[in-house]
């Protein structure tokens, strides 16, 4: 399916800031559509954390994982 092209470091960072973002201490932005980016970047984030895998990172060519 995928190639993993994340380390373990990105896979951590991601995963706390989904915690972070899609938990009570998410920014609380004045906009509804900001709050809803926000949320819907931290399931992505999330994903991303537990499959490994990053398409942006993929597109740009970027691969962390040796």
């Amino acid at each position: 399916m995928f190639q993993p092209n994340l380390n373990k470091t990105d896979r951590w960072f991601r995963l706390l800031l989904a915690f972070w973002w899609l938990g009570p201490l998410a920014p609380d932005y004045p906009y509804v559509w900001m709050n809803w980016a926000i949320f819907i970047l931290g399931w992505i984030a999330l994903l991303e954390a537990f499959i490994g895998y990053c398409a942006f990172m993929h597109v740009c060519g970027i691969k962390t994982k040796e």
